[in-house]
């Protein structure tokens, strides 16, 4: 094992949350402000997943005051405290791209029961 597998090995997190494309979560980030440090929710639905092991990321899109707004967070980041699973939604695509264009009812995924 190299130097980078085993960094890499050293910083995955043991417990990964479960979620899936589609769902609406709830992300608790940790933000640093000059010396204080707290934590921030930003909740929406998982519109994409990407890569694996160290280097996977999700993003999260949901609509504040009328403006479409889309995260990117690491899976694996130290700053994403944890991942609340809210919803599970109903797809049958990988990518949900097409949401951002659009609007009102036609944007909500289906929720699974």
């Amino acid at each position: 094992m190299n130097i980078l597998e085993a960094f890499a090995s050293e910083q995955i997190k043991s417990e990964v949350p479960a979620f899936n494309i589609g769902d609406t979560v709830r992300v608790h980030n940790r933000i640093k402000e000059g010396s204080r440090e707290r934590i921030q929710l930003f909740e929406g639905t998982v519109i994409a997943k990407k890569n694996g092991g160290i280097a996977e990321s999700f993003t999260v899109r949901r609509v504040a005051y009328g403006c479409g707004v889309e995260k990117t967070f690491p899976l694996h980041s130290p700053n994403v405290v944890k991942v609340e699973l809210v919803r599970e939604g109903k797809v049958r695509r990988a990518k949900l791209y097409y949401v951002r264009d659009r609007v009102g009812k036609a944007a909500k995924v289906k929720e699974k029961i």
